[in-house]
């Protein structure tokens, strides 16, 4: 009983803390998809995303650390804690009466471990019971012992931390969003080589750069055959479309909103992007397809030479600076890989995510080929 009473409340003390740097991890990795949930369950908008992120992200840290020691740990730290979970338990209640206890990832240790807001909740009333416990079995410093200093500069250093390990540009003007083509460089890596084309893979690593450009001028374009040349008719009428401010792929001159068009968002070190792209690569040398090109993230940039490398394909691409502008494209509550079929703008089909309306090559298939019988 007294060796219970003597190790049980460190075993808890580290239990906990462990838990709270798992899911500081889990939500920094990448911190971009905690932002994303932050904004689609309207906490904040992506403004306030990067900060109110970071700071979660700190908080927890902090936690982490200051369960471990003994400054305020009864009047402060445990009591804390508890009020923390206490408020991700109604939120996580909220979610279930608006999603079902079963439905989606509460995000609480980010993509790592996906968990449901029910099993989420029930982690969180466990932690709350093992705090209650360390509240009536652990000391602290006596009193005139326990110093304030030592708990703001755990915080305040946990904050440091992550606004230093993921640095941010601020919101911009939307008169300052236009996008500008990345620099080609001299460090070149040639990827694809068919009867056609040859693709370049360009780096420069002082700026961690990646860009890809057609060796030579081919009449064929980089995706496949010239939509033009396969078009029956000239399709629907002209619109602009959510692209149309995309205009250079590869350091060339692109206008998405004419003709048939292929429209990738993707993430470079994305595994179900790299599916998504092999399978469309397979696609485009089948027979007719339209031109193609591909929205990167900017995220894991020098990761691009090994997507093409793994996958295949010959889209050229545009790098996306502006994180919150990569997922409005994608839409609402949309997640990587996005694939849309465009005609004169218009948008003919459109896949998003691994859910219910991820890729299918199939149908994907099918479907452009449908608009020319």
């Amino acid at each position: 009983m007294n060796a219970i009473k003597k190790y049980l409340p460190w075993t808890f003390r580290i239990l906990i803390s462990a838990l709270f740097l798992l899911s500081v991890i889990a939500k920094a990795y990448p911190i971009w998809s905690f932002e994303k949930q932050l904004v689609d369950l309207g906490i904040v908008d992506w403004c306030m995303a990067p900060y109110f992120s970071r700071l979660i992200i700190a908080l927890e840290l902090a936690v982490s650390v200051a369960i471990l020691q003994k400054h305020y740990l009864k009047t402060f730290v445990i009591p804390g804690t508890i009020l923390l979970l206490v408020v991700f338990c109604v939120h996580l209640v909220i979610q279930m009466v608006q999603s079902g206890a079963m439905n989606g990832n509460c995000g609480c240790f980010g993509q790592l471990i996906p968990m449901t807001p029910l099993e989420a909740f029930v982690k969180n009333v466990l932690t709350i019971a093992m705090l209650v416990y360390l509240f009536r079995n652990v000391n602290q410093y006596d009193k005139g012992g326990n110093k304030w200093e030592v708990m703001a500069l755990i915080y305040s250093a946990s904050a440091w931390l992550m606004f230093m390990l993921f640095p941010f540009a601020p919101c911009k003007n939307e008169d300052n969003q236009k996008l500008k083509p990345i620099p080609f460089s001299t460090d070149t890596t040639e990827i694809g080589v068919d009867a056609d084309t040859t693709l370049l893979i360009q780096t420069n690593p002082l700026k961690n750069d990646t860009s890809i450009t057609s060796k030579k001028d081919s009449s064929k374009p980089i995706g496949g055959k010239d939509s033009s040349a396969i078009n029956a008719n000239k399709g629907p009428a002209t619109t602009v479309s959510k692209f149309a401010s995309y205009t250079t792929f590869s350091g060339k001159k692109v206008n998405l909103d004419e003709g048939e068009k292929i429209v990738c968002l993707f993430v470079p070190g994305c595994d179900h992007c790299r599916d998504a792209a092999k399978e469309m690569a397979s696609l485009s040398k089948a027979g007719r397809w339209p031109k193609g090109y591909i929205l990167f993230m900017n995220e894991e940039l020098f990761k691009i030479p090994e997507f093409y490398q793994e996958t295949g394909i010959k889209y050229p691409y545009h790098v996306i600076d502006d994180i919150p502008e990569f997922f409005k494209l994608l839409g609402n509550n949309a997640t990587t890989p996005g694939v849309n079929y465009l005609w004169n703008g218009n948008i003919i089909k459109s896949y998003e995510g691994i859910g219910a309306n991820q890729f299918n090559a199939k149908e994907f298939n099918s479907i452009i080929l449908s608009q020319h019988k």
